[in-house]
């Protein structure tokens, strides 16, 4: 945890006892508590916000890459309609 080991974390405790004093130090440690809590809390809420910024933001850019395929599909000419047979042509001149 931050490279700190037990002998420094001890130190530190005993620090705060000494210059805070035992009334005043539960009150410091639940105001850090409470406080690195709403730092966490406001950091993961950010960071959900930004993925869905980017997932907003490529989404649309995925579509754009796909739309010159769709665009060039759709741009082709239709083919032309085979001329018709020659028996076809008879049967349309002969009387029924």
């Amino acid at each position: 945890m931050f490279g700190i080991g037990m002998p420094e974390l001890i130190l530190i405790l005993a620090l705060a006892l000494i210059v805070l004093g035992p009334k005043r130090l539960p009150e410091i440690a639940r105001a850090l508590g409470k406080g690195l809590a709403e730092f966490r809390r406001t950091t993961d809420e950010l960071k959900e916000e930004l993925r869905q910024v980017e997932h907003e933001i490529e989404e649309p850019s995925s579509q754009v890459e796909n739309e010159p395929a769709i665009a060039k599909k759709t741009e082709s000419p239709p083919s032309p309609t085979p001329p018709a047979s020659p028996a076809a042509q008879e049967s349309e001149k002969k009387p029924s």
